[in-house]
Formats: C-alpha cells, sequence, structure tokens
C-alpha cells in the first residue's frame, strides 16, 4: 500500500520540483553576454552553458526569452518616444587622391548617408559626389541626392516613396529629376543578412547636354543587399534600374567594407551606370572604382 502512494505521488512531487539554477560562473557569462546586447553571442553563450549544465537549461532558456522580451519592449518604447531628431544613424565616406611632377591629377569622391527607423517608418538620405581633374580638364563629374521615405505595413512589408536628382554632364545630361511610388518587401531579415526589393512606377524629367529635354513615364526596381561576413567584414549591393522608352538607366554599386578602428572602415567600392541611349558622341556605361575612409555614427 505504501508502495504504490509513492508511485502514485511520485509525479506530483516531480512536478513541483523547481529547475536547476544556472551554476554562477555560467550566469556570469550569460550576463556579460546579454550586457553586450549581441543576441549572436547570447544564443552562442547559451547553447554552450546548456550542453555544460543540462539540468539548469530550463532556467537558462527562461533567463534569455524574459532579457529578449525585456530588451524588445525597451526598443518599442524608445521608438515611440523619439522626437524628429533622434534615432539618425549614418555614414560618411571620403576618398581622393592628387599627384604632381610628370602628371597633375585630382580626384575626390564623398557620400553621406543618414537613415532613421521607428516603429512604422523609416527614411533613408544618399548624397554623393566624384571629381576628376588631370592636366587641367576635368573628367569626372558626378552629383545625386536621395531621398526615400518607408511606410511599413506588415513586417515584411511596406510602400516607398523616392525623390532623386543627378548630374553628369560626362554621362551626357546636365540635370535629371526622378520620382517613384510603389511597394517594397523585405526578402531577407535577419540579424546578419537583409536583402530589400522594389518596384514601382516612375516619372523622370532629364536636360541632356546636347540641349534636348525628356520627361516621361518609367517603371522602376531597385535591390539592396547587405550581408556581414564578420565582425569587422561586410558586403553589400545596392541596383536600380529605371526602364522606359526612350533612354532607360541600370545602376549598381558593389561594396566591401573592412572595419578600422572604433567608428573607422575602409570602404572599396564599384560603380557601374549605363544608359540604353547617351547622346551623339556619348558612351553608354560609366564605371567608377573608389577607395575611401568611411566614419559611422
Amino acid at each position: 500500500m505504501q508502495l504504490r502512494l509513492a508511485l502514485l505521488a511520485a509525479p506530483l512531487l516531480l512536478a513541483n520540483t523547481d529547475p536547476a539554477p544556472i551554476p554562477p560562473a555560467m550566469k556570469a557569462m550569460l550576463d556579460a553576454a546579454m550586457a553586450s546586447g549581441n543576441d549572436g553571442e547570447v544564443a552562442t553563450v547559451a547553447k554552450y552553458a546548456r550542453a555544460a549544465a543540462p539540468d539548469a537549461a530550463p532556467a537558462i532558456t527562461a533567463a534569455i526569452d524574459s532579457w529578449r522580451k525585456d530588451r524588445a519592449a525597451k526598443r518599442e518604447e524608445t521608438l515611440r518616444n523619439a522626437g524628429v531628431f533622434d534615432l539618425w544613424h549614418g555614414r560618411a565616406e571620403l576618398g581622393g587622391y592628387l599627384t604632381t611632377g610628370n602628371t597633375q591629377d585630382t580626384g575626390l569622391s564623398g557620400a553621406i548617408d543618414l537613415s532613421r527607423e521607428t516603429l512604422r517608418w523609416r527614411h533613408k538620405i544618399h548624397l554623393a559626389a566624384d571629381y576628376k581633374k588631370s592636366a587641367g580638364v576635368v573628367s569626372r563629374e558626378h552629383y545625386l541626392a536621395g531621398y526615400e521615405p518607408n511606410f511599413k505595413f506588415s513586417p515584411r512589408g511596406y510602400v516607398y516613396g523616392a525623390a532623386q536628382f543627378e548630374s553628369d554632364r560626362f554621362l551626357g545630361y546636365t540635370d535629371r529629376y526622378s520620382a517613384s511610388l510603389g511597394a517594397g518587401y523585405s526578402a531577407i531579415k535577419q540579424p546578419g543578412v537583409t536583402l530589400d526589393l522594389e518596384l514601382g512606377p516612375a516619372y523622370r524629367d532629364t536636360s541632356f547636354t546636347d540641349r534636348t529635354r525628356e520627361s516621361s513615364v518609367a517603371a522602376r526596381g531597385s535591390l539592396d543587399f547587405d550581408w556581414k561576413l564578420t565582425r569587422t567584414i561586410s558586403v553589400s549591393q545596392d541596383a536600380s534600374a529605371y526602364v522606359q522608352h526612350y533612354n532607360s538607366t541600370v545602376s549598381s554599386t558593389t561594396a566591401l567594407n573592412a572595419k578600422l578602428i572604433g567608428p573607422l572602415a575602409a570602404r572599396f567600392s564599384y560603380v557601374v551606370q549605363y544608359e540604353s541611349m547617351p547622346p551623339m558622341g556619348r558612351v553608354g556605361t560609366d564605371t567608377t572604382s573608389r577607395a575611401s575612409l568611411a566614419y559611422s555614427f
């Protein structure tokens, strides 16, 4: 009779048993990883902690779940209460060269990227300029300014607007204004890899160097891919296309970023821009290779 009662009571006793606590040394490592704010580091420490102390696995999982929920709540609160000038992040890029002696060449390239993201909105601003002068003759002069607001209606889907100004007389146009409105989708949205795709109608107005002017409706598509290979190395691929009846444009920027010290990084990029129908005497494809220093803020 006593044996039968013990067998019946055993499941109840086991159910009321508290999970084993996290060993102090492992808890210290887990706390340090959570303090860093790096989700990848937290996952790695938790993985080995569970393997080393399987009895404490429920407590480890509970601690990580609590940390993630608390972090998500704090982030949401920050986004809700942010002012217009808060949450801006960016990168300033500068590269150039100067030669004297047998040749006298000057080349400069610079870019500024700004972004701001809240619960529903994301804003992106891009400014860029290239200038090259050789033996007193300017051979490269390109300016670009763009602004893109995104309204996120789901975790992956959003509506975008895009406005852009370009000037590049060596590609055959002095002024080009573009505006577009369409839909975007975050096809990949992971801590180390992101891929955004956009598609929509556009309108472009171009003043060419031969004094002709063309305004027309176009279709716009874009791709924005970022991949963090390691803590210090990342690659990106940005591409866009305006397809229209008279002169279509395709541009692509492939870049490699290598973190140096603190916010400083070395950036190597290769830019290709294609015009399907450039003015007479102009080639359709232009390429630019850049090596520059980038400062993140």
